[in-house]
Parts: C-alpha cells; structure tokens; sequence
C-alpha cells in the first residue's frame, strides 16, 4: 500500500524571513490525519532569507537530522559544537536530556534550502549528541547511499531509532528499485525533480509512505534526488 502526501497538501507558513512547509503537524500546523508516520514525527521544507535564521532554542528526546540542499547553515549549540553545514553534508543531533542550539543563514546574499527531519528516539533520557559527516555527491549517484542507521554502519550518521536513511540522485531515465524486508515500512520523500514510485507519479516536495509492499521502484523522469527512509 502507498499512500501519497502531496507537497501542495502539506502545512504551510511564511514568515517573510522563513518559507516552510510541513509534512506532519508542527508548530501552528495541526492535522490529526497527519501526525507522523513509525518513528518520523517531523519532514520540514525550509527556505531561509541571507542574514536570518533560529535563534538559540532547545529540544529534548528526539533525534534531529539536517539536510542543507542550497546555500549553508550555520549551527551553534549548547554542547560547545559549531559548524557551517553545506549540500553534501548532514548532520544528526541527539536533544535526549536537553540540549540548546541555533541555526542560522550566514550569507548576506544567497537563501538557504533545507530539509530537517525529527525522529522519535528509542529511549528518553539519551545524553545529548551531535554528529556531522560530509556525503560526496558521486557517493549517492544512481545508487542508495546510506546516510543515517542505528549503528552507524559504513560511516553513516548513527541515529538512536531502528531506521536506515538513504539519499540517491537520478539521472532522467535512470531506475532503482529497493526490497522491502516482510513487517518494514519505508517514507519516500522527493527532494528535487519528478519520479515515478512504483508507476504512481512524484513530485519534487512530494512524499509516499509505504507498507506491505515487497519492492520499490524508483524511475526518474527527470534529474531527481530522493531520500528513502527504512523504518520499523
């Protein structure tokens, strides 16, 4: 079974300096039909103004990925981490027991395009973590490329949840496919470009959660990037 979350039907809200778009309810967002999908609570689209950004706030017992698409983002947080985040790299923040940070767009020129993702960890209480690691675009080119597991595997973020993130780019034309182990679920969110996901046509913001399904098979119909999550 798949069922399709148009990027136009997601919640939306523009706040001059912030353009997002929410998958799952947040913040002022709310909609009882959409409240996650397993252990995703949060897909976000965001697009941030040169000069602005999130001042310091705090989290707790989630695990927060960041995925920079354009431009940069620069993170501070209360554990004494700091760092430029740039297209290639992610980063995975473990909030557990509490933990403060900002994110902000450094340029005076250039915007700012990301998606962040919140996952419900395992266990509470986790000490707070931070983790950054650079994916070189030719890694993910026309294959699966793991960026995020519960074990770190094959130098992937670790995440404190049973879940395997992959990112793949696609030239036009190009197909994939992923098998699906029996009682998994997977999340397929189009990040950029169109594709068909198992005939069923995909834009880019568009999103597909998947159950009972034995394989997955991702044709691009354009040049696309495409984040698959494998979740129990």
């Amino acid at each position: 079974m798949i069922r399709i979350r148009r990027a136009e039907e997601r919640g939306h809200a523009d706040h001059g300096w912030l353009d997002t778009y929410h998958t799952f309810s947040f913040a002022d967002y709310y909609d009882p039909a959409h409240m996650g999908f397993r252990a995703l609570r949060v897909i976000n689209e965001d697009r941030v103004r040169p000069g602005h950004g999130f001042g310091m706030h705090g989290h707790r017992d989630m695990e927060i990925v960041t995925c920079v698409l354009e431009g940069a983002l620069q993170h501070r947080d209360s554990l004494g981490g700091g760092a430029i985040l740039k297209p290639g790299e992610m980063q995975r923040i473990t909030a557990g027991t509490g933990v403060m940070h900002s994110e902000f767009n450094p340029s005076l020129t250039e915007p700012v395009h990301l998606y962040q993702i919140w996952l419900l960890p395992e266990h509470k209480g986790l000490v707070p973590d931070y983790e950054q690691r650079s994916f070189p675009e030719a890694e993910k080119q026309g294959r699966w490329q793991l960026v995020a597991s519960r074990d770190g595997r094959d130098g992937s973020l670790t995440v404190h949840q049973d879940v395997a993130l992959y990112l793949a780019s696609l030239a036009e034309g190009e197909e994939r496919s992923y098998d699906l182990v029996p009682g998994r679920h997977t999340w397929l969110q189009v990040l950029r470009g169109d594709v068909a996901l198992n005939r069923l046509r995909l834009a880019a913001g568009d999103g597909a959660a998947v159950s009972d399904e034995e394989r997955l098979t991702v044709r691009a119909d354009a040049p696309s990037e495409v984040m698959l999550f494998d979740l129990a």
